[in-house]
């Protein structure tokens, strides 16, 4: 799906959570929303899932106005942990399955085995890391035209972060799906970006192609984000 922001404004009282933002998001790509704290990188999620709108301007999804019944199309890992605790693992994935009607359980029940996670613990008993990957499962078990990650390696113990992003290369159909990582672990997926988009103070400041920046600027994707923050500081 084509995704588009046209000139969208957000304010949460008086403070801006993102400014006259411009954007176009086509299928085919890994998009990485990177910046500080507060930037808002979330909010873009928000506003493309409908659970938000914009005070000014338009997000078109598909050129048409992003509206809430959009989520059947949209498969969305938020950074908030929303489970019932007193469900089993397995107990989750059937809710799921009977939530989305593009819920694909076997694939579901893979993802858990690969995760090494049982389906027939309580989820009020797992770790938070597992918790982390619960999201991540039920999410990519998700055929859904768009993918929203936010903060998906969160919690996550570095040692297994390098397996996560793999599976997250596996499981995801980019032929025809749009995907946006939204991360402080730029470092962690840098490897499988096509497009980096910098938002700092609720402005989309620079959205690169990664191969290109790292041909051009000669250094990492992470150390030019770092010496772009410093500059626009």
């Amino acid at each position: 799906m084509n995704i588009e922001l046209r000139n969208v404004t957000k304010k949460y009282g008086k403070d801006f959570a993102l400014k006259d933002a411009d954007l176009t998001l086509s299928p085919g790509k890994i998009y990485g929303l990177a910046g500080p704290n507060g930037s808002g990188k979330s909010t873009i999620l928000k506003l493309i899932t409908g659970l938000t709108f914009p005070d000014s301007g338009t997000v078109f999804i598909e050129g048409k106005p992003a509206a809430r019944h959009m989520a059947e199309n949209i498969a969305y890992l938020t950074e908030l942990d929303m489970f019932y605790e007193p469900f089993l693992v397995k107990d989750m994935i059937y809710f799921y399955e009977s939530q989305f009607a593009d819920f694909q359980t076997d694939k579901a029940f893979d993802l858990l085995e690969d995760m090494k996670i049982a389906g027939d613990k309580k989820i009020g008993r797992l770790s938070k890391g597992n918790r982390g990957r619960l999201k991540l499962v039920l999410t990519l078990a998700r055929n859904a035209s768009v993918v929203l990650l936010d903060e998906p390696l969160s919690g996550l113990d570095p040692l297994v972060r390098e397996s996560i992003v793999k599976s997250l290369l596996t499981n995801l159909e980019l032929e025809k799906q749009t995907v946006i990582i939204a991360t402080h672990e730029i470092h962690e997926i840098e490897q499988i970006l096509d497009e980096v988009i910098v938002v700092l103070n609720g402005r989309i400041e620079e959205k690169k192609d990664v191969e290109e920046l790292r041909e051009e600027s000669g250094v990492s994707l992470l150390q030019w984000l770092k010496q772009l923050i410093k500059e626009k500081s």
